[in-house]
């Protein structure tokens, strides 16, 4: 029949869009009831359609303050795991030492293993070395547990780099800085650009991680969970709404600039 045979041509497609739209679905969710006036205190049935959360997002106590914590927790994360994982992904590349194979399994440990197990471990650390726990202690565990996802993102682009790039300069007399700067460095680039945006992500939405190692500490995912015990702001709606559109927006614009400068190329 035409239709079955359609559905077999199309199979793989048909099931990749499924996929993406069960995936995208909890979100659509999420922004259709940024725009409810629920009658109570939890936010999981619609009622009538009001803007009022949009026009005043900060309107529930500690939430602003809540998220402006994370997304400063998640910026410092970004920047220590970016760095210190780019060195250890070129290291781990371009040098041969001893231990480098087992540094390269250890490398995953933190990927393969529960959260909670890794939460538990550095609270442990922390305690045993008398630190308080806070602010410091969650930008350390974010840093070392998105350090692994970096390494492996700059690691699989500096793999496919070709080293007679680098020699073709050092041919022109460039020297090692600028050798870094004029060829490595930008050819690495959108590997530690995709490091840097997965870094920020896992540090901004976990919970496992932080709950154990916070303190008195909250962050946005720990006032979603507490809020969840009691009711339900709108306005929580409202910024997950506001992430998402962010998210993919700069992905679009990603895309946007990769494909122009693939056009801009090819001429």
């Amino acid at each position: 029949m035409p239709v079955l045979r359609l559905l077999r041509r199309n199979l793989v497609v048909i099931a990749g869009l499924l996929t993406l739209a069960y995936m995208i679905l909890p979100n659509v969710v999420v922004m259709v009831f940024s725009f409810n006036r629920p009658r109570g205190r939890f936010n999981y049935a619609w009622q009538e359609f009001s803007l009022d959360a949009w026009k005043d997002p900060c309107g529930v106590a500690d939430l602003c303050g809540s998220l402006s914590l994370s997304l400063r927790i998640a910026f410092w994360a970004t920047v220590g795991a970016t760095v210190l994982g780019t060195m250890i992904a070129f290291a781990l590349v371009r040098y041969r030492f001893r231990a480098r194979g087992a540094i390269n399994s250890l490398i995953f440990l933190p990927m393969a293993m529960p959260e909670v197990v890794m939460a538990a471990s550095l609270l442990t650390l922390f305690l045993n070395m008398g630190a308080e726990l806070g602010f410091r202690t969650v930008l350390i565990a974010h840093i070392m547990f998105c350090l692994s996802f970096v390494v492996t993102a700059v690691k699989a682009r500096v793999m496919s780099m070709d080293p007679r790039l680098e020699e073709a300069a050092r041919d022109l007399y460039a020297g090692p800085v600028q050798t870094f700067l004029r060829v490595t460095l930008p050819i690495a680039a959108p590997g530690i650009a995709a490091g840097a945006l997965l870094a920020f992500a896992l540090s901004f939405d976990d919970f496992i991680i932080t709950n154990f190692n916070a303190g008195s500490t909250v962050t946005f995912p720990m006032f979603v969970w507490g809020s969840a015990q009691r009711g339900t702001p709108v306005q929580i709606n409202v910024i997950g709404t506001a992430m998402f559109v962010i998210a993919v927006a700069v992905v679009l614009s990603g895309r946007l600039i990769a494909n122009r400068r693939r056009n801009n190329a090819g001429k």
